[in-house]
């Protein structure tokens, strides 16, 4: 068999094992009824209205749930001993964390993909009045707005859980682990935002700086992506290049050193 063949292996046992959590399945389905209800409850008729109702909500929910699924993924085989079952297979450390991480992935990207389309079947079959500034432009509402918010979300979760999956690969028990997820759920939520924003009001500091934050990365490129196109005046942030870049290189540096520490 191939190193490929192993991390497909891999993925399939980490998909698995989520599936057969039940902690896992309640927090994935808490998660994709409390995200579609958010949607129903506003009962909008328009996409972009929907989108600024999700937006705050999901960019606090996304972190919990995609450490919730992988915070303890490479700290369960180091703890169970499964590590150095995996260490004699032909299967480098860098590889068996891609593995890890894809087969956690595919769970996350479903659920978060399966909320946004619970809340997105409000939209057709609402009778809401639109939003003044849909009303006004016409063609500015449109499904395109809501696919490129949901792109936009699969790719913060993605770095969510990269993230996720080096703070398993950190922590050295399970009571560390939950205190550093934990840790570290508050600081992208709230403290990394909160010092990028009060360096850029405080001092003459380009905004393009909030990029360094996953969270006012994801912000901004969602409302780049799917705001902006619509007429309504956003705050100046980072440009969609440089926050699609940064989410990249949160998503890659995470990894790469998660690799470096879960094959110790």
């Amino acid at each position: 068999m191939t190193e490929l063949g192993y991390v497909a292996d891999v993925a399939e046992r980490e998909f698995r094992t989520v599936l057969r959590t039940p902690l896992l399945l309640a927090v994935g389905l808490g998660y994709v009824l409390l995200v579609g209800g958010i949607g129903w409850l506003g009962g909008t008729g328009a996409y972009l209205a929907l989108v600024l109702d999700l937006l705050t909500p999901v960019e606090l929910l996304v972190p919990v749930l995609s450490f919730a699924v992988g915070y303890r993924a490479l700290l369960g085989d180091r703890e169970s001993g499964e590590l150095e079952t995996i260490r004699t297979y032909p299967i480098t450390g860098h590889w068996y964390v891609v593995g890890v991480y894809l087969g956690r992935a595919v769970v996350v990207l479903g659920l978060v993909l399966l909320s946004f389309v619970l809340a997105g079947s409000v939209v057709p079959t609402s009778d809401t009045a639109q939003l003044s500034v849909v009303a006004s432009h016409p063609t500015a509402d449109s499904p395109a707005l809501y696919l490129r918010y949901a792109l936009a979300t699969a790719l913060f979760a993605l770095v969510a859980l990269a993230i996720a999956t080096l703070v398993s690969a950190a922590a050295r028990s399970t009571r560390g682990g939950l205190a550093l997820a934990t840790g570290s759920v508050v600081a992208l939520v709230v403290g990394l935002d909160s010092a990028l924003l009060g360096a850029v009001t405080g001092e003459q500091v380009p905004t393009t700086v909030l990029a360094l934050s996953p969270n006012s990365a994801y912000r901004s490129l969602v409302l780049e992506l799917s705001v902006a196109p619509t007429g309504v005046a956003v705050p100046g942030g980072p440009t969609v290049l440089v926050s699609t870049a940064a989410l990249c290189a949160w998503l890659t540096l995470a990894l790469g050193l998660a690799s470096r520490l879960a094959w110790r």
